[in-house]
């Protein structure tokens, strides 16, 4: 036995080795780094930890925003950057493989490569004065350094991180991870038992939000009011972090912009401001290629060889990382990925393009709404939802998708012929076409990852017949977003107050996708089986909302999880007899009773930190996954995260103020800032953001120049 132990020893490390000698030439080199230059930049932190960044130009701006950033999450930002360079995996090890096997397929470095140069010089400085702040901080601290060679880091890698993530936000790791696993392609795009191939997160994340604007002519003092209400992870590469930024360049803005990102991607200037939800347009179509043989396609009476690549995946394996050779394959429609079931190519709109790093930049800095829309119009964020505010009273939604271009005579929800070259589109829609309700008579605007055709009112809406069904705009229909009309139809007159008690609502809405979940439970026949009789029985008493006060709230919680796990992702229904059991049994199990307080079950833990929380799935106060610890409790993970109320008083000023479940500090447990907002999460209270830099200064805690 340990002659045989011995000899398998002696072949791993041979193996090891050999492993070692293929990767290491091809890790070896380190990226240029930015061209030198002086930054002219100082950080202010506030009570909060919140940095607020002044810098002579954006470029210094940029700079000390990566340098701040690196401060409270320098372990994400590693993760991000080793994204963009296909090196997740000699961290994280298999998992971050797969995010580096999608880089390489969807060819994301040749995207970069190619169209970089081409950028406005002013959005070069800025994404090299980003990278140059997180390259000083590497510099300082080299004992935190994940992975060697991974520094320095130029502009080009963080434009990277653009061109991987954002299709992300369209549903694209469905179709991947189904591809990959040889599962069906339904024609919902939405697939069950994906894995995780997204750097947005794991498959089942439902990437939520919700938002509102309120016009003046609503609003009970004249104000127009914007409320980001934005549903990412709590922690990780799409978690929110707060900043302020103002430059001499008349560069001003509050908000929270995501890891490996050199500027806020949603919030506020003086004059307007904008959040996001996410959007589900079809924009994905699948082509099954006709293979001709041995790695060769037809196309149009062509045979066309596939464009074939090996590369190379770092997997970390204990104290290795050990290179693990993959092939990538590409068409003229676009990637191709082969299973059991034969070989296929994903075309997705905004693909192989950079414009989104140019339009995020120039939406901060527009001053009007006229800006904002040619800001628009640069079509390069290839999904999410856009509601619009500003100081002079205009509000919208705009369903913000690159549309495919795509041709009649086809069935685009389906399986597309691969060998018809008239199927495969060029291009997208124009921005003309996007659907925008801009300035509704109802003087309110609100979406919650649904349906654009219902953001506004009975008396407001967009017509659906005035749009091509070949654009696949989604019919989806949230509890938030019913309730969120709801609500916003019982007040003829919003305040603030109003507004508030609106986005916190704990309720279920009778008609809802989960009002009918509800009901069916209801309508069961025990069939005697009295732990499905006792779970009724309670259900019966609850009153409809997850404010915590009713017994029957926890069971509520469990019971409309398990039906969010279908609905959102327009899986067929789950068996309401199998998740009421279940939820009733985990309740049994761990509290010795089916009917504890929610907030003994719910909560918000974080280090020391460890409160009770409302809320649930698919409600306004949204509370949308958790890790289940081993005390029973719910760990909270993902639901409300940044959360800002913007305010345009009559005359124009604005005022903001926000909240984080946690703190600025992400990923620093010893820091007063890693849980300093908890308390004042739970308890629905908010931080002032000090957006003026005359309010900021009798705030300071610290002030200091990289």
């Amino acid at each position: 036995m340990l002659k045989r132990i011995g000899i398998v020893l002696v072949l791993l490390v041979a193996a090891i080795a050999i492993g070692l000698m293929v990767w290491e030439p091809l890790a070896a080199g380190r990226a240029e780094a930015p061209p030198p230059r002086a930054y002219d930049v100082a950080i202010a932190r506030d009570r909060f930890g919140v940095p607020h960044i002044f810098g002579a130009t954006d470029a210094d701006v940029a700079h000390g925003i990566g340098y701040a950033h690196a401060e409270d999450d320098f372990e994400t930002l590693q993760h991000v950057v080793a994204m963009t360079r296909g090196r997740l995996g000699a961290i994280t090890g298999a998992d971050g493989a797969k995010t580096d096997y999608v880089a390489h397929l969807l060819d994301v470095r040749a995207t970069v490569a190619r169209d970089y140069a081409g950028q406005p010089a002013d959005v070069r400085a800025l994404l090299d004065g980003y990278a140059a702040g997180l390259n000083l901080y590497a510099e300082r601290h080299p004992e935190e350094v994940r992975l060697a060679r991974l520094f320095p880091v130029n502009g080009q890698d963080i434009a990277a991180g653009f061109v991987l993530r954002s299709p992300f936000f369209t549903g694209l790791e469905n179709v991947l991870g189904a591809l990959g696993e040889g599962n069906d392609l339904p024609a919902e795009r939405a697939l069950p038992d994906a894995p995780n191939v997204t750097p947005a997160g794991p498959p089942e994340i439902e990437k939520g939000s919700n938002a509102w604007a309120v016009a003046p002519s609503r609003s009970d003092d004249g104000a127009t009011r914007l409320v980001s209400n934005s549903h990412q992870p709590w922690r990780g590469a799409v978690a929110w972090y707060e900043l302020v930024v103002h430059s001499r360049e008349g560069w001003d803005f509050a908000g929270a912009t995501f890891p490996g990102a050199p500027y806020p991607l949603l919030g506020h200037n003086r004059t307007l401001g904008w959040t996001n939800t996410v959007n589900r347009p079809d924009i994905i179509d699948v082509y099954r290629l006709n293979m001709a043989g041995e790695g060769r396609y037809r196309l149009g009476g062509r045979e066309i060889a596939l464009t074939r690549r090996r590369v190379w995946l770092p997997v970390r394996w204990g104290p290795f990382v050990l290179p693990i050779p993959r092939e990538v394959m590409a068409s003229e429609h676009g990637p191709v990925m082969a299973n059991d079931r034969g070989h296929f190519a994903i075309r997705y709109g905004g693909r192989d393009q950079l414009r989104m790093v140019e339009q995020y930049y120039r939406l901060t800095k527009a001053r009007d709404f006229a800006e904002w829309q040619r800001a628009m119009a640069i079509q390069g964020i290839p999904g999410t939802n856009f509601i619009y505010a500003d100081a002079r009273g205009n509000i919208g939604l705009f369903y913000n998708a690159a549309f495919p271009a795509r041709r009649p005579g086809f069935d685009y929800a389906g399986i597309l012929p691969g060998d018809r070259p008239e199927a495969i589109w060029r291009g997208i829609a124009p921005w003309s076409a996007v659907p925008k309700n801009i300035n509704p008579t109802s003087g309110y605007i609100i979406n919650a990852n649904h349906s654009p055709f219902v953001a506004a009112g009975p008396s407001s809406e967009l017509r659906r017949q005035d749009f091509s069904p070949l654009l696949g705009i989604e019919e989806d229909m949230t509890n938030r977003g019913v309730r969120s009309i709801e609500l916003m139809e019982a007040h003829p007159v919003v305040s603030q107050a109003t507004l508030e008690a609106i986005k916190f609502d704990t309720s279920v809405s009778r008609n809802s996708w989960a009002g009918r979940w509800f009901e069916a439970m209801l309508a069961l026949d025990p069939q005697g089986d009295k732990a499905v009789a006792d779970a009724q029985a309670l259900l019966r008493r609850w009153d409809w909302n997850y404010d915590g006060q009713g017994p029957a709230d926890a069971l509520a919680v469990l019971v409309l999880r398990e039906g969010n796990r279908w609905h959102y992702p327009r899986k067929e229904q789950a068996d309401p007899r199998v998740a009421l059991k279940q939820s009733a049994e985990h309740l049994a199990r761990h509290f010795g009773r089916i009917d504890p307080p929610l907030g003994e079950l719910l909560r918000l833990r974080r280090g020391r930190v460890d409160l009770p929380l409302d809320g649930g799935p698919d409600v306004l106060r949204a509370m949308a996954l958790w890790d289940v610890e081993k005390d029973g409790r719910l760990a909270v993970r993902h639901g409300d995260s940044f959360l800002q109320f913007v305010e345009w008083d009559r005359e124009g000023r604005v005022r903001s103020k926000s909240i984080n479940p946690f703190g600025a500090a992400t990923t620093r447990p010893r820091s007063p800032h890693y849980a300093d907002q908890a308390e004042l999460f739970v308890a629905k209270r908010f931080k002032p953001t000090w957006f003026d830099p005359a309010e900021l200064r009798g705030n300071i805690t610290r002030a200091y120049r990289p």
